[in-house]
């Protein structure tokens, strides 16, 4: 009796209907999953921007308490070059048609919507964004708070992300807090720890003529308003410090800063001393409310 011959078309036939029908089946999946991923990424970017606001315990908040807390923040749009905040009009005109959904990051991919920095990149990034969105809490009289401001620059393996938080003077450093980055653990991925990031509380961004006053240094090497830099990791603390001098300079932030102290009826000289005079006077500080005022605003 002879035996049966292979059939290789039937054969790959069904190996590519295999195929195909595993093909739909991830792409439903991932479709699927999709919203919730965006809602977990949104998620945690908020949990950072209270993070770097000293705003949020790790030990007791939940995700109902990130989103209760976050509604303190208005949610701000900003032209870079010119400091000031812009409307949904210019933002349409520009190509932005939904503010809550524009990223900045994602702009420095676009050359409409970025500008190519050159020589001139001190942070890494390669392109600055045109715009960048901003997160301020105001007090009872409207004036802002908190300013948190999203960073970025390259460290060692690649690019970092983070956010740094101002106080009311627009110079007094409330906090930081990085979310991603692919520093090597136990050495440059100590920026996340809360002690490193405790030492940038109360450091002053400018000094008296307004120029950058801050950074980090390299371990071992401490400097009066500069943030000690992490043993064995030379080339994270120097892209740490690079990237703050960036977002805190003209190329940065600088512009919408000084906007605010102007509109304060402030300068870096007065925010200074005003910031000296807290530091004499302020009480020890005292565990997280478990309430906190709750505001009407925005969430992006």
């Amino acid at each position: 009796m002879s035996k049966p011959k292979s059939n290789n078309a039937k054969t790959i036939s069904v190996a590519l209907t295999l195929c195909l029908v595993c093909s739909v089946l991830v792409s439903a999946v991932a479709v699927g999953l999709k919203p919730a991923q965006l809602e977990n990424a949104r998620l945690d970017r908020n949990k950072n921007i209270l993070v770097a606001a000293d705003m949020y315990d790790a030990e007791s908040d939940t995700q109902d308490d990130v989103a209760e807390r976050f509604k303190d923040f208005d949610v701000e749009i900003i032209d870079l070059n010119k400091g000031n905040y812009v409307d949904d009009a210019t933002l349409a005109d520009a190509g932005i048609p939904d503010r809550n959904a524009y990223d900045a990051s994602q702009a420095t991919k676009n050359q409409a919507l970025s500008d190519d920095l050159g020589n001139d990149d001190p942070a890494g990034i390669g392109r600055k964004p045109k715009y960048a969105k901003v997160y301020v809490k105001k007090d009872d009289a409207g004036k802002p708070e908190l300013v948190v401001l999203p960073i970025q620059g390259y460290g060692l393996w690649g690019t970092i992300y983070g956010f740094l938080t101002l106080e009311s003077d627009m110079n007094t450093i409330k906090g930081i807090s990085f979310y991603e980055h692919k520093e090597t653990p136990g050495l440059g991925a100590r920026i996340e720890e809360p002690e490193w990031r405790a030492k940038w509380t109360g450091i002053q961004s400018y000094d008296e003529n307004g120029e950058v006053a801050t950074g980090v240094t390299k371990a071992g090497n401490p400097k009066d308003n500069w943030v000690d830099g992490i043993s064995g990791a030379t080339l994270t603390s120097r892209g740490v410090s690079n990237m703050i001098q960036f977002w805190l300079g003209e190329q940065g932030y600088k512009p919408y800063l000084d906007m605010l102290r102007k509109e304060g009826g402030q300068t870096v000289d007065t925010a200074e001393t005003q910031a000296n005079q807290s530091k004499q006077t302020a009480q020890p500080k005292t565990e997280l409310a478990a309430k906190l005022p709750v505001a009407n605003g925005k969430e992006a």
